[in-house]
């Protein structure tokens, strides 16, 4: 009842809309200006026209709404520490650790491909279980004790270093890594 209520209100007082109908009422007794199909809405246009047409009505603008004053300080949205919201699908946390741990891994993956003629599959069974499971404990703990304290990504983040920026290349290591792989996997040997 209430969401209909609203919706007429808003309606009747929209300056964008005029409503034009008969004094009639239906069989329910409601007024026929509250029927849909004897409402009738004239929509205006805000293009600017090069030549003034001499047909047309003059347009009122809406009523001015004086911006409310902003208080000198705002406060900081306040950031979930719930471990359900930091480490939900959405949360701030999975993509980040994640993507974080693809950056480390590309990079470490290219140089010791580099460096030992390794591929990525060769390093894995050559010991590197371990050094993935270090990385991905310290990195994990790294990132989530800020945001356990309420520290939110997006106020550390200025400039060039962005949190949208390490989004990215984070996303783009997660792909070179699995393209790094596949390709190994097909080529039967190293990258380089």
């Amino acid at each position: 009842m209430a969401a209909s209520s609203f919706a007429m209100q808003s309606i009747l007082t929209n300056p964008m809309i005029r409503i034009s109908s008969g004094s009639r009422v239906n069989r329910f007794g409601i007024p026929a200006m509250y029927m849909r199909r004897n409402v009738s809405l004239k929509v205006r246009s805000m293009a600017k026209e090069e030549k003034p047409s001499e047909a047309a009505t003059p347009v009122t603008p809406p009523p001015s709404v004086e911006p409310k004053p902003q208080p000198a300080f705002t406060p900081a949205p306040k950031v979930s520490t719930k471990f359900s919201d930091v480490l939900a699908f959405s949360g701030p946390a999975p993509e980040r650790i994640n993507g974080r741990l693809a950056m480390i891994g590309f990079v470490a993956a290219m140089a010791v491909e580099v460096a030992k003629g390794q591929g990525v599959f060769e390093q894995i069974s050559n010991g590197g279980i371990p050094w993935f499971l270090g990385t991905s404990v310290v990195l994990t703990l790294a990132s989530l004790i800020p945001l356990f304290q309420g520290v939110s990504v997006e106020s550390k983040s200025k400039g060039f270093m962005s949190s949208d920026a390490e989004l990215w290349n984070g996303r783009f290591a997660m792909l070179g890594l699995i393209a790094l792989a596949f390709t190994e996997y097909v080529k039967g040997g190293t990258l380089v």
